[in-house]
């Protein structure tokens, strides 16, 4: 094996140094080789934004493993894990993919989702406060954490109550979707965490399949779809996967958002300035330090792309973080522009899995970053070192400790 590459395998992400800033990283892979075959991951590596697109658009979702593979493969003890994955939207192919998403997605519209604004801005409001009253703020566990875990909650029909265990259970199932490929010992955590909700979402499915209330756990449990109903485990575990995403992706959005905020003095004062550049700030943030850096497909056919030839069946990681950061794509990409107009990114995916909760997390993310902006005129980091979560693919903060007084 070549030295090159041996340096340009995304197993560097276990070095801290490099998942601290791994753009250093994805513009070797852009620029020696933008369709790299990683021998330590047995996949190729694609992080150019147009083979990016062309990854997302045309391969293939359904990349787990069945529980029959598994169990050939000697991995019994992972079956349970994968008979709630392959029944997943995130790794389905359509039709049975929209089947799933058509009624999911009806939950998460731009206008149900406006209507959430005043209430999400008095969720924030009163985090905030608690934080002014003990005169210090660690934005994960303080605010980002506990904004979206209520949010979430509720927009399920779920008991805020259970926030503590939602949060808990999500975590633990990202870091597996996050590093499974990398690190297979944290399916001990996950598979733990997946019997605890598997057990839990069962139980509010089978309530709400008489009595549906109005939040996704009803909409899944009544929904008809060509006049078929979705199963139980089709509605348990996708209520796992999007709690996990909008659990995530859209706390890691306002951890880095900020922290990438206050690193640029100068955008953070021209936000405070002006809140109507709040919407336009987000969607440079999201490309800027993508919530979700990448994810998996298959090669549905036998293709050349970027001149390499990739088999039927091959493993395809699409590095969104890289691909969102593509000089050929976007002038100056290195550089934070929070009023940057053409700004197609990649960070919610594209086409058939674009994440139908982006309008959630855009308006969380506004609420979050207008309350903060608007109640904390003297916030700035807290000295000491900036410690990032150990999940490769789903980035974000571990802690976020700052001075707001």
């Amino acid at each position: 094996m070549s030295a090159t590459t041996a340096s340009l395998s995304l197993y560097h992400l276990l070095e801290p140094d490099v998942l601290a800033c791994p753009y250093p990283l994805y513009q070797q892979l852009r620029e020696e080789d933008p369709v790299h075959w990683d021998p330590y991951l047995h996949a190729w590596i694609v992080t150019r934004y147009a083979d990016v697109v062309t990854v997302l658009q045309q391969f293939l979702g359904s990349r787990t493993p069945s529980p029959e593979k598994l169990s050939a493969l000697g991995l019994e003890h992972l079956v349970p894990i994968a008979r709630v994955m392959v029944k997943q939207m995130l790794f389905l192919d359509p039709p049975a993919h929209g089947r799933i998403r058509r009624p999911a997605a009806s939950a998460f519209t731009p206008r149900r989702v406006e209507l959430l604004r005043e209430h999400i801005c008095q969720i924030a409001d009163a985090l905030v406060d608690c934080a002014v009253a003990k005169g210090a703020m660690e934005v994960m566990a303080d605010f980002a954490n506990p904004l979206t875990t209520i949010v979430t909650a509720e927009m399920f029909g779920l008991a805020t109550d259970d926030r503590s265990r939602l949060k808990s259970w999500s975590e633990d199932f990202a870091e597996m979707l996050g590093n499974f490929q990398h690190n297979p010992g944290r399916a001990t955590n996950a598979l733990r965490s997946l019997e605890e909700m598997t057990s839990y979402f069962r139980e509010v499915t089978r309530r709400q399949a008489s009595w549906p209330g109005e939040g996704l756990v009803g909409c899944l449990a009544a929904a008809e779809v060509d006049g078929d109903r979705l199963t139980e485990d089709e509605v348990v575990a996708n209520l796992i996967v999007t709690m996990v995403g909008g659990l995530e992706t859209t706390t890691n959005l306002i951890g880095n958002g900020l922290l990438t905020l206050l690193r640029h003095p100068d955008d953070l004062q021209r936000l405070r300035e002006d809140f109507s550049l709040i919407p336009t700030a987000i969607e440079e943030l999201l490309r800027y330090e993508s919530p979700s850096q990448h994810t998996a497909r298959l090669v549905p056919e036998a293709l050349d792309l970027e001149g390499k030839h990739l088999m039927k069946g091959d493993a395809v990681i699409a590095v969104m973080g890289a691909a969102n950061r593509d000089p050929e794509h976007y002038p100056d990409p290195d550089h934070l522009d929070i009023a940057r107009s053409e700004n197609r990114h990649l960070a919610f995916g594209w086409a058939t899995h674009h994440c139908f909760g982006a309008p959630l997390a855009r308006l969380e993310a506004q609420v979050a970053f207008e309350t903060i902006l608007r109640r904390l005129p003297d916030l700035r980091l807290s000295p000491g070192p900036i410690t990032w979560r150990p999940n490769l693919g789903l980035r974000g903060l571990s802690a976020l400790n700052v001075d707001i007084s």
